[in-house]
């Protein structure tokens, strides 16, 4: 994975609180937008998709209270004051960070940032009544996972890490887990075939973000790509398909605001960003949502609930652009939804793999080639004995081919022969007469 995997387009760094622009930063090489200046009492007004995208009514069911979400990313500084009743638990499969996967790890403060950012907008608890940011299911625990994206000094590989990180989180009671990243391949490792069958084998929902064009993901990858796996693209502030913060694809599910989102950044302090990496967690603390309020639904009937509750919003659904339509929390939790009748996320990989490994196995050549050697008798075998009387006697082929047609010949030898004689005494007659 490299420094673009996040599918994060950029960020503009805002002051803690002090209503002053401090920075610019980019992720990927595209800049965010001019955005005005923002408090922390300013950040709630920013949060535009609450409401739009149903989110506000939907917590009058619930707020996500009893599901844990794992965050597979960079890790999430708990010191937050949004984040800090947030975090449950943790691990770091880099080697690079904490134990408890809640020190941001990277190979600077923008990348290091992305998962405590990834955080506020899943589970964000706020900082007091309407300010700071509240995340879509701010009653929802969190497990951190923390990861080294493209770091050369870890000395586990990014795909060995996304796998173990998968197991981990599903021993450790995660319901969803988000992956706010991408491989840009449309394959993934074998490895990753047994991380998330077991995932889905434990009713996991697992979430992931389709990437981003604007920073050089042209189409969906891995895990975007992966049967059973829940995909989201991204639309900007008026719902149409933003094509610089997100990628398009026929593994698309659905679809979520990419564009002028708000996340809380480690030591403190807020950014507006881009990308899909904040599309997939309002999509993972939509799941979540959904399982607090039908705990008795599976893995395969909660994604059916946000699928088939998507608004189409007027496009022709689904497509590789928006999945199935716009996300609407509201209709998931209250409108109905017939029940899920398609493949359960096991069996759509399980025929994955059982159609398409298979095809992969390549024939090994052995080190040595190995020689057949001729089989050499001890000793000559005895001759068989002979039969004088069987030599002479007539056999099938002899009888077909030699004695039936030889007395043919004879036969119509001796005719011509008396014909010849009979003709000559005929003549002998007529001369002496």
């Amino acid at each position: 994975m490299t420094q673009n995997s996040r599918g994060t387009r950029g960020w503009r760094r805002f002051g803690a609180g002090l209503g002053v622009l401090l920075a610019v930063a980019v992720v990927g090489g595209s800049v965010v937008l001019d955005a005005p200046p923002a408090r922390a009492d300013q950040i709630r007004d920013l949060e535009y998709w609450l409401g739009d995208y149903g989110f506000a009514e939907a917590w009058n069911t619930t707020r996500g209270a009893g599901v844990t979400i794992a965050v597979i990313d960079t890790g999430i500084d708990s010191t937050v004051a949004e984040l800090a009743s947030a975090v449950v638990g943790g691990t770091d499969v880099s080697g690079l960070g904490s134990s408890r996967g809640q020190t941001p790890v990277g190979s600077d403060k923008q990348d290091s940032g992305h998962g405590t950012m990834v955080a506020s907008l899943l589970a964000g608890r706020g900082t007091g009544e309407g300010t700071g940011m509240i995340g879509v299911a701010p009653e929802a625990n969190l497990l951190s996972v923390s990861v080294a994206f493209g770091d050369s000094s870890s000395t586990v590989s990014n795909d060995d890490q996304i796998a173990e990180g998968i197991r981990w989180a599903v021993d450790n009671g995660a319901d969803v887990i988000n992956m706010s990243l991408t491989r840009n391949t449309l394959f993934w490792p074998e490895s990753w075939d047994d991380a998330f069958l077991y995932a889905f084998e434990n009713d996991v929902v697992v979430v992931a973000a389709a990437g981003n064009r604007g920073s050089g993901t042209t189409e969906v990858g891995a895990p975007a790509t992966i049967p059973g796996v829940l995909t989201v693209a991204g639309v900007d502030r008026e719902k149409t398909a933003s094509f610089d913060a997100s990628s398009q694809g026929i593994t698309i599910s659905v679809a979520a605001p990419s564009e002028q989102l708000v996340g809380a950044i480690p030591g403190g302090g807020y950014v507006l960003w881009e990308g899909t990496s904040a599309a997939a967690p309002l999509v993972s603390g939509l799941v979540a949502l959904v399982r607090a309020a039908y705990p008795d639904l599976d893995a395969a009937g909660v994604m059916n609930r946000v699928i088939e509750s998507a608004n189409p919003n007027g496009q022709t659904t689904p497509s590789p652009i928006y999945g199935n339509g716009l996300i609407d929390a509201s209709a998931a939790l209250n409108a109905r939804v017939p029940a899920s009748t398609g493949q359960t996320p096991t069996e759509l990989l399980q025929e994955w793999i059982h159609l398409h490994r298979r095809a992969e196995i390549e024939v090994q050549p052995t080190e040595t080639p190995s020689v057949v050697a001729p089989t050499v008798p001890s000793q000559d075998p005895a001759l068989p004995a002979q039969n004088i009387a069987s030599a002479w006697l007539p056999s099938q082929l002899t009888l077909t081919y030699i004695s039936l047609p030889l007395a043919v010949l004879v036969g119509f030898g001796i005719l011509i022969g008396l014909l010849g004689i009979g003709a000559t005494r005929h003549f002998k007659r007529i001369r002496r007469k």
